[in-house]
């Protein structure tokens, strides 16, 4: 009896030094697992302004952008554009058109599961815009009601417009087929300094938008379709 139970005794002692060791290959198999992360080169297209040029009189334009992956979190952004719009209101008639470069960086919030590359994002830019309006007419304001305002038609063309301001971008991406990522965001800006016309506003702005009297503050919006091009897992 005594030697079967120095037998069990054996038996359960190699037994348990084998899941010992088992485990510790294990984790050390799981220790040494890389879970590599794409890093590339995505480029893509602004949606919202190509629908908006067809179901909007008076507006064209286009948008192209990409980004970089510099860090795990931290994206090097641009977009660069183009847009034509005719503001056309009760005393006023102008019509801008001209193109436009933003560059920053962008923040990604959202932590993903293994495998995934979604993004919430909040990002900045500077924004920088070269444009030109041309004047079609214009109201000349009176007080005097026996004299009502008089709407001069005098075509102008102003060149060598331009403006300078700041963005922030929140936004959400999301991966919905291989490399493919579709995009919402919306933009708050901020005007720092621009060239207008003498004795004149600008009353649009491509890029920044519309502006609005004793304000610099703009705001926008993208739906964007990008690709990531893969460069090298990280």
């Amino acid at each position: 009896m005594k030697t079967l139970h120095i037998l069990l005794f054996f038996i359960s002692t190699l037994f348990a030094t084998l899941d010992t060791v088992a485990q510790e290959n294990l984790e050390k198999a799981q220790d040494t697992l890389a879970l590599k992360t794409k890093y590339g080169l995505r480029f893509g297209l602004d949606l919202a302004k190509p629908i908006r040029s067809v179901l909007e009189d008076g507006y064209t334009g286009f948008e192209i952008l990409g980004d970089f992956r510099i860090q795990d979190r931290f994206y090097l952004a641009a977009e660069l554009g183009s847009e034509k719009k005719d503001y056309f209101e009760p005393n006023i008639n102008a019509i801008y058109k001209g193109s436009y470069f933003k560059v920053g960086v962008n923040y990604n919030a959202f932590l993903n599961w293994v495998g995934m590359t979604n993004e919430i994002f909040t990002g900045i830019r500077y924004g920088f815009s070269s444009f030109s309006q041309e004047l079609l007419g214009y109201n000349i304001y009176s007080t005097n009601q026996s004299f009502p305002a008089v709407f001069v038609t005098d075509p102008q063309e102003f060149k060598g417009l331009s403006a300078h301001w700041a963005e922030f971008i929140l936004g959400v991406k999301t991966e919905v087929l291989n490399n493919v990522y579709l995009s919402i965001n919306l933009q708050l800006k901020r005007k720092i300094s621009e060239v207008a016309p003498e004795n004149f506003d600008n009353l649009y702005i491509p890029g920044f938008n519309r502006t609005y009297d004793f304000s610099q503050w703009g705001v926008g919006y993208g739906y964007t379709i990008s690709y990531l091009l893969p460069i090298f897992k990280k």
